[in-house]
């Protein structure tokens, strides 16, 4: 038995895609376990590159089995479309599984999530506007939708009566809106779980059964640690569990079961939306970077904000994580750089400090301190292995594992499938 979890170290956008890719090809199974369509994984292979914003990244693999799990929120709109546009580019789905138990995100999701944003001016969180937040919302007030929901027509009529209800009050009464037709959107609705019946299963059980017949799985997470609900920078963070833990309950599987965790990070740092980020560059060089590494999000193509490599949020991110090691990934975009800056510690009125701050406050008033290191001229795109590597690159690659604490498993030199260093055994 073999079971990992692959999660984001830093704001997500890390390149977990292509890590998880990677993987799959070692993997029986591969389990989405949190977050919805505010998400996506883009991966290439053979120059053919594939946006995915709730299909696991194992599809691409005829053999590996995938599994939408009960911690994600579904917007079945968007995975039927993604469905059809993985069947159009003749990719096997007949293989991905959904659980009955995931949450849907409904019209008034998406409306509210606008409307709240909109309200909030210059306060707003920065959200994706794809409903995410308020669906997660309605599921701990025990008022959710969950696709096993609509499998059962008159059962699904009753819920949704009385949740519009109080949905339709609140948007006409405090926005001054439109309110929803029950009928119209009950029809679309039990539409949706007729196309999708076909993929919903105990997933709980699925996985389980994997894991107990000795399979290997792999666990992919969306966004990353530091937009965690709880560990993240609040209120600036996604509305589920980025980090490790969530893998567990997100999929129902006990911890016990669980091997080792991986964290992805930049060889740099990235972030979008709203919120503190100590490393941020204001300056050509981040334009700079953010050019060669075509940072724009794969769901919203909203720029990302870009910075130097943060040590301090990948210490953070080994310790609520439990890391076993670190996929680093764009490591080739750093190429051509005369130098390179790591934030080992922050800077604030109380001192030096090599830990992450516990506000939002705290982490507002702090400057990076940072240690310098040379660049490398050479390109290290078609590099595949890690003694090939300019000296420079292996001195930044030894100098992260010594202020992180934990090895690089994992180097990624471009966006193909194939410009990928292994440097240990992960499963």
């Amino acid at each position: 038995m073999s079971v990992i979890v692959v999660v984001g170290a830093q704001w997500g956008d890390e390149g977990k895609g292509k890590v998880i890719d990677f993987l799959s090809q070692q993997a029986h199974m591969v389990v989405r376990h949190q977050g919805g369509n505010n998400a996506g994984h883009t991966v290439v292979v053979d120059d053919r590159e594939f946006k995915l914003h709730l299909v696991p990244s194992g599809i691409l693999y005829p053999e590996t089995r995938c599994v939408i799990a009960n911690g994600v929120v579904i917007d079945p709109k968007v995975l039927l479309t993604e469905i059809a546009y993985l069947r159009q580019r003749g990719v096997d789905v007949e293989r991905l599984r959904i659980s009955s138990k995931a949450h849907v995100v409904m019209p008034y999701h998406t409306r509210m999530d606008a409307l709240n944003e909109e309200r909030r001016g210059e306060n707003k969180i920065g959200t994706t506007l794809r409903g995410i937040g308020p669906a997660y919302m309605d599921k701990a007030a025990r008022v959710g939708i969950r696709v096993g929901d609509l499998l059962h027509p008159e059962e699904f009529h009753r819920r949704l009566e009385v949740v519009l209800e109080e949905k339709n009050h609140i948007l006409s009464r405090a926005y001054g809106v439109e309110p929803f037709s029950l009928e119209e959107m009950y029809r679309e609705f039990v539409g949706y779980g007729q196309d999708l019946a076909q993929y919903v299963a105990d997933a709980s059980l699925m996985i389980n059964e994997a894991i107990d017949g000795g399979e290997r799985v792999l666990f992919e997470g969306a966004q990353g640690t530091m937009l965690d609900i709880d560990h993240g920078t609040y209120p600036f963070v996604t509305s589920s569990h980025p980090s490790a833990g969530g893998a567990a309950i997100g999929a129902g599987v006990g911890p016990t079961k669980i091997n080792h965790v991986y964290g992805v990070a930049k060889a740099y740092t990235t972030r979008v939306g709203d919120g503190p980020f100590p490393t941020e560059l204001s300056d050509s060089i981040g334009s700079d970077i953010r050019e060669r590494g075509h940072e724009y999000g794969t769901t919203t193509g909203r720029p990302r904000r870009v910075g130097w490599l943060d040590a301090v949020v990948l210490r953070y991110a080994v310790r609520v994580n439990g890391l076993a090691g670190l996929a680093l990934t764009r490591l080739d975009v750093l190429d051509g750089l005369d130098s390179l800056k790591i934030a080992t510690a922050y800077e604030s009125e109380g001192g030096v400090t090599q830990q992450f701050p516990d506000t939002d406050g705290e982490l507002r008033a702090v400057q990076p301190v940072y240690e310098t290191l040379p660049g490398w001229k050479e390109p290290i795109g078609a590099i595949r292995k890690r003694e090939d590597l300019p000296q420079a690159a292996r001195r930044y690659l030894d100098r992260i594992e010594e202020v992180v604490g934990v090895p690089v498993v994992l180097v990624s030199v471009g966006r193909e499938r194939s410009n990928t260093i292994p440097l240990r055994e992960m499963f």
